[in-house]
């Protein structure tokens, strides 16, 4: 309420930036250089220069680790680097990484490497209250405590190789593309994501991790301000929905969203029209088609509300959407892991980065573009005439 009796007072960019403030968590930190990182073609290489300089440790986490050619491209490059004195941990998801071989992994671990497994499918394997559902959807790198990679990628071929592999047994087509994004962090605030993956290893009851430089000094890199988020079922909420939920509330100008699994819950629904309502600039970036069946039909069930609230969709073509970014006002940027749907801000742990700045927004803006010029909008009068058999499937998705 204050925020919104200073609106006309304040600039947008200090206006996020005390709403970013008032949101209790972890802190807003200056001194950062952020480089934005489009699909795995900019992202591997990035990654792999970065675990090449390690001199102290590697800390990965990830949804998906896959025993394919980019999995064993890391797999090599981090046992060379443990070899070299430099220690390397890695957490992966036992249901994001379910179909790669324990062989893999124990070639990681004979070399060396400490390796947890988060919340084992075989419940006789967990140390703690087991659920299925818990999941660890993070992708996280950090190098010596200095250098930090977040974002939509896993480690996987599909990104790399510009196609769809073999996942889960079943071959799928191998010429369509995954659009994705990342990005790589220096500065100060990699040590809040360096805190995030240690309560990580803590909670999930990893063995003792060799002492090392994880939190060494950070000096200034750049003029980013930044907001590392983590969220885990363990909290009382989502701070990553409670921070995407307040940047829209109060837009003044613009909200270009891209999404990959997109299945509003009626709040942030409700705060996507509202936006509309009061003359913001409210542009939607999903996908023509997903890995997820139920995630895409369910999200188009709410096409039509959107689009008579005056809210322009468009549908990623030629390309598998998997980002999760949105760009708001032209200061107010968001990159990570996390979806709008259900699962990711109740049974997942994500982390994404919020970054204030106009540089910054105006790369994302660039890249948002780019990627409207790749997509086909939806018309409100064609939709409302589609066929009763996308009707079905919506409803029962949404069901």
């Amino acid at each position: 309420a204050e925020l919104k009796r200073k609106s006309g007072d304040i600039d947008i960019l200090d206006k996020q930036i005390a709403l970013e403030q008032a949101i209790v968590g972890s802190p807003l930190i200056l001194g950062n250089k952020v480089t934005l990182l489009q699909d795995g073609a900019a992202t591997y290489p990035a990654m792999f220069a970065a675990i090449r300089k390690a001199r102290d440790h590697i800390n990965l986490e990830s949804f998906i680790i896959e025993d394919d050619e980019t999995g064993q491209k890391f797999a090599d490059l981090l046992l060379e680097q443990q070899g070299r004195g430099v220690q390397v941990n890695i957490i992966y998801d036992s249901v994001g990484s379910f179909t790669t071989p324990k062989a893999f992994f124990k070639r990681l671990t004979d070399g060396g490497i400490h390796v947890l497994e988060f919340n084992p499918i075989n419940p006789l394997a967990v140390k703690k209250l087991w659920t299925i559902d818990h999941r660890d959807h993070r992708k996280l790198l950090i190098v010596d405590g200095q250098t930090a990679f977040i974002g939509g990628i896993n480690i996987s071929s599909v990104y790399s190789s510009g196609s769809m592999a073999r996942r889960a047994g079943k071959t799928v087509e191998e010429t369509i593309a995954w659009r994705d994004t990342h990005l790589q962090i220096e500065g100060p605030v990699t040590g809040e994501l360096q805190k995030l993956f240690m309560g990580t290893w803590e909670k999930q009851h990893g063995k003792p991790l060799a002492p090392k430089d994880y939190f060494p000094a950070l000096k200034e890199q750049g003029k980013d301000i930044v907001r590392a988020i983590g969220s885990t079922p363990d909290d009382p909420y989502s701070l990553i929905y409670l921070t995407l939920i307040s940047a829209i509330g109060n837009a003044e100008r613009q909200i270009h969203l891209t999404q990959a699994y997109f299945v509003p819950d009626p709040q942030l629904l409700k705060s996507l029209i509202d936006a509309a309502g009061r003359g913001v600039d409210v542009k939607l970036i999903l996908p023509s088609h997903s890995d997820s069946e139920s995630a895409f039909h369910a999200g188009r069930s709410h096409y039509a509300t959107l689009l008579k609230a005056g809210i322009r969709i468009y549908e990623r073509r030629g390309a598998l959407l998997h980002s999760k970014t949105v760009v708001i006002d032209g200061v107010w940027s968001c990159v990570g892991s996390t979806n709008l749907d259900w699962r990711s801000f109740l049974d997942n742990d994500e982390i994404n980065a919020v970054i204030l700045g106009r540089e910054f927004a105006r790369q994302m803006q660039a890249m948002f573009a780019r990627d409207l010029e790749a997509s086909d909008a939806i018309d409100p009068e064609s939709w409302e005439r589609r066929p009763l058999s996308f009707r079905l499937k919506e409803w029962l998705a949404r069901l």
